[in-house]
């Protein structure tokens, strides 16, 4: 059974979430108090549940208004966008691309795809939430964010996973480590160094360890870090080498940290783009997954 709403009902929602306040709200929205608050328990109604905890001083949103927030907020801006889409899905000025990016495509390759967009379309605004793969799947079902960068292939029936390429697992050493001389390295030139490697809740963690498992090859590792943007920073401080996707890895113009193939076995994951199974996507969000999966595809790897 559908939820029996309308538009104005979720601005006044989140109006009154985003000013924590009934008359505040219900000025910005140009109604009176009254109605506003009509709208807010129409929607409360509708759900069956309560969405705002109110008080004489404050108000502010439950667990489950609190949950609501982000989709609700998707949903308002998919409208208006639509509103005001071209007829030739031209994206126009002002629009607002959503999306949720893996931490280690979000550091250094998305920036370079995120900058030959805004050559084209220099007034479209981006909002991205780099989040795990795990929280970006659920980001995209949820419908808090257009579509998704992902290296998590997904049996859901209700996602659809666009293959991009795939992103190789390479070292990363100082350009003064003796492994930099090398041009390809295998598992067991590691063992000398210390390693440096993410948390085991990490899916990229987790790829890695059940690899090389099965290839009989086990590492030690001496640093442990949540993100593999720090693993890089202990890298350059030449306290140890990593291991991590290539996307996550600098230019060949960096100054300190120089990136090598590993071979026997060679591990990688998979890289895609997650959308839901029949959204449409507004038509800055459609350009910009095109020209992703176009530059993406392009990105030489390592031989």
């Amino acid at each position: 059974m559908g939820i029996n709403c309308e538009i104005l009902d979720l601005r006044a929602f989140l109006a009154v979430v985003e000013l924590e306040n009934f008359n505040r709200a219900a000025e910005a929205l140009n109604m009176s108090q009254p109605a506003l608050s009509r709208r807010v328990q129409k929607l409360e109604s509708s759900i069956g549940a309560a969405l705002l905890e109110r008080t004489t001083r404050h108000v502010s949103p439950t667990a489950l208004g609190l949950e609501l927030v982000p989709l609700v907020r998707r949903m308002l801006e998919e409208f208006d966008g639509s509103l005001f889409a071209a007829r030739d899905r031209r994206p126009r000025r002002h629009e607002l691309v959503t999306i949720a990016c893996l931490p280690t495509a979000a550091f250094y390759f998305l920036p370079a795809v995120i900058k030959q967009f805004n050559r084209e379309f220099p007034d479209i605004r981006f909002r991205i939430l780099d989040l795990t793969a795990t929280e970006g799947l659920q980001a995209v079902l949820r419908g808090e964010v257009e579509f998704g960068i992902n290296f998590m292939g997904t049996a859901d029936p209700d996602l659809i996973f666009d293959r991009i390429a795939e992103d190789p697992f390479v070292l990363a050493v100082r350009r003064d480590h003796p492994l930099a001389e090398k041009e390809k390295v295998g598992w067991e030139d590691l063992l000398p160094y210390r390693l440096i490697t993410v948390h085991r809740s990490s899916g990229n963690r987790t790829l890695l360890d059940a690899t090389l498992t099965r290839a009989n090859i086990e590492l030690q590792w001496f640093y442990e870090v949540t993100h593999l943007s720090t693993s890089l920073g202990l890298v350059e401080a030449g306290l140890g080498i990593s291991v991590l996707p290539q996307t996550a890895t600098p230019g060949d113009d960096h100054p300190f940290i120089v990136t090598r193939p590993i071979l026997n076995p060679r591990i990688g994951r998979t890289i895609g783009v997650v959308r839901r199974r029949g959204a449409r996507l507004s038509p800055a969000a459609e350009h910009f997954r095109a020209m992703l999966m176009g530059m993406w595809s392009s990105k030489p790897g390592p031989e």
